[in-house]
């Protein structure tokens, strides 16, 4: 599959979240539930020819501009030394958005679930994704860990990125683990989340150090 392939699919996963909400419509009444607290419970509405439209035109936006970002990119060669990978989150995401709205369209049509779990499982599924990526990603401008140390050295990016994959695909684990504890769930998601992002802001900054310094070479592995 190359990578037309896999943009097409993404767009074919767009186009069925707009057909769930063209099936759906029918049924839903004029005001339909689209926000949840993290106890579950319903605190928000949308009228439902926007919460209709609105999750299946946000993703079609998010497909076209990663479609888009190699080619504006100056570094964007780069990414297509990653491209497989790039393209299968695109997927992934696409995938995500439409979970989320046949998750937003079955709570209306009555079905009874916790959505909170729901938005968490995937949540976790796209980081692991993200983890997928990081662990493949070359020095570019939009995707990765961009911090100035990471855009700054190539070993600095790698030894980030490297770190910052297994982190995200450990928050992944942990947050699927978490689906088990009930109303405290949420943070099984949100601590590490937050724990990743200040790490491999720290790491970066440490492994750019370490290389400035001149305590390592940069082809020294030095975790």
């Amino acid at each position: 599959m190359d990578t037309t392939q896999r943009l097409t699919l993404a767009g074919g996963v767009v186009v069925l979240a707009g057909v769930a909400s063209a099936l759906a419509a029918p049924a839903l009444p004029d005001s339909v539930v689209t926000h949840w607290n993290a106890a579950g419970e319903p605190d928000g509405t949308m009228a439902k020819s926007v919460a209709l439209a609105f999750l299946p035109a946000l993703s079609a936006v998010l497909v076209v501009l990663f479609a888009l970002a190699p080619r504006i990119d100056p570094l964007g060669a780069n990414v297509e030394s990653f491209c497989p990978a790039y393209d299968w989150f695109i997927v992934a995401v696409a995938t995500f958005v439409l979970v989320l709205h046949t998750g937003v369209i079955a709570f209306n049509l009555g079905y009874e679930f916790d959505v909170t779990l729901l938005v968490i499982a995937g949540v976790a599924a796209l980081f692991y994704a993200v983890g997928e990526l990081l662990t493949r990603a070359e020095p570019n401008w939009f995707v990765g860990i961009r911090t100035p140390w990471t855009l700054s050295s190539e070993a600095v990016w790698e030894r980030t990125h490297e770190l910052g994959g297994w982190l995200f695909k450990l928050t992944a684990v942990v947050s699927l683990i978490g689906l088990f504890f009930g109303d405290a769930a949420v943070y099984f998601l949100v601590v590490p989340a937050l724990l990743t992002a200040a790490i491999t802001l720290a790491y970066s900054y440490y492994q750019y150090r370490r290389l400035e310094n001149g305590t390592e070479s940069p082809s020294d592995t030095g975790v």
